[in-house]
């Protein structure tokens, strides 16, 4: 990170995934202006965004692939323009067919295309692998610090100018990503080099059961993240608590997030990196316990915000770290995006059972204590992963 290519790379992934994830952390606000507008149940609105997660971890390890094999920068180009679109059909998608394709479809698609599996292949190639770890708690720490600056600015868009403007402002905002991918251009020998082709690379990792573990631990990470980010400014609602409280939970969950990624990155160059997943996990666990436990007030919702914070992106420096260092770099983009696919099947199905069991209980405390059984689930299967580089007895594959 001390060359000027590298801080480069570093400033511009950072940028977007500043601007990707900080758009994407306020949709639960538009849940209630869109359901009571267009008559839908809060179902209607989580499916969509349930399929938006789906789409987003199908899609992410063919766009990683794409950016390993031939640059992030058209692949992040194509992104932000769907991204925009997908943003802009949002304000006309009256009926929950066109909303799934709007804000489900596209936007997954755009998701997968400038977020963390293509801006990590870039610097897992381009940063000494010693400061690798450090390097992505720095990007993750950047995607945390757009969630903090963009929630309170979507909150006070839908409330000052209406949600329709508000998605346009957006749209416009997420063509910056245009700009700042051109600072992710590669030497030719950083991309599509010669060696182990991507059918082996994928036979290799789904054999290796380490990998598979790191999939299931990712599973519940995407399973509690985006239920709370998505159903927790409704959560509040319900219990009274002033309008307000939603958006400084979700703004101090960006902030802490900013500390708990950056520190995630430091000690994952230090410590081994599965025992902090195996914490992390737990701890998350414990966190939602006591929230649900405890009476709630505004206080205990900023301390929960806090403490899920710290530890709510942590895990992804940490699990790109460890496939980098189990299977290399070469095809960091791809397996990094079937990792994430894991996650991305996690949060479509916490986004979806919070909306329909909420609509057939009237109340979100099953999912909460899913999430709790699931933290203590991932606590376990992340301990035993094996963090060194694979042995590999038979000669790679062609390139592909």
């Amino acid at each position: 990170m001390n060359t000027p290519a590298s801080r480069r790379i570093l400033l511009c992934a950072g940028l977007i995934v500043s601007i990707s994830m900080g758009i994407r952390h306020g949709f639960g606000f538009f849940l209630p202006p869109m359901t009571s507008e267009f008559g839908w149940t809060r179902e209607v609105f989580a499916f969509a965004l349930g399929i938006q997660n789906l789409m987003w971890g199908l899609a992410q390890p063919f766009t990683g692939a794409l950016a390993d094999r031939y640059g992030a920068v058209k692949v992040l180009v194509a992104g932000a323009v769907c991204y925009a679109l997908g943003l802009v059909l949002m304000t006309v998608s009256s009926s929950g067919a066109l909303f799934t394709g709007s804000a489900g479809l596209l936007l997954g698609l755009a998701l997968s295309g400038c977020t963390y599996s293509v801006v990590f292949g870039v610097i897992g190639r381009n940063v000494p692998e010693d400061k690798r770890s450090q390097a992505m708690g720095l990007a993750s720490a950047a995607g945390s610090f757009g969630q903090f600056l963009m929630v309170p600015v979507e909150q006070h868009l839908i409330a000052s100018m209406g949600w329709v403007n508000a998605l346009l402002i957006l749209g416009a905002m997420s063509l910056l990503i245009i700009p700042a991918a051109q600072g992710l251009r590669e030497p030719a020998r950083a991309v599509g080099q010669a060696g182990q082709n991507v059918l082996a690379a994928a036979r290799e990792a789904f054999s290796y059961p380490s990998f598979q573990m790191l999939m299931a631990g990712y599973f519940v990470c995407g399973f509690q993240l985006v239920f709370i980010g998505v159903h927790l400014p409704s959560y509040l609602k319900d219990h009274g608590l002033p309008g307000d409280t939603a958006a400084w939970a979700l703004a101090l969950i960006g902030l802490f997030n900013v500390f708990g990624t950056f520190t995630a990155g430091q000690l994952g160059a230090r410590w081994r990196k599965t025992y902090l997943l195996s914490f992390i996990y737990l701890a998350r666990a414990v966190a939602i316990a006591l929230f649900i436990y405890l009476p709630l007030t505004q206080l205990s919702v900023c301390l929960f915000a806090a403490v899920m914070g710290f530890l709510w992106l942590s895990t992804v420096p940490l699990t790109n770290g460890v496939i980098a260092t189990i299977f290399g770099v070469r095809h960091l983009g791809m397996l990094s995006g079937f990792v994430f696919f894991s996650h991305q099947v996690g949060s479509f199905l916490g986004v979806w059972l919070g909306g329909w069991l909420y609509d057939h209980t009237g109340s979100y405390d099953v999912v909460w204590y899913i999430s709790i059984a699931f933290g203590i689930a991932a606590a376990l299967v992340s301990w035993p992963i094996r963090e060194r580089a694979i042995v590999r007895s038979e000669p790679l594959g062609q390139p592909a």
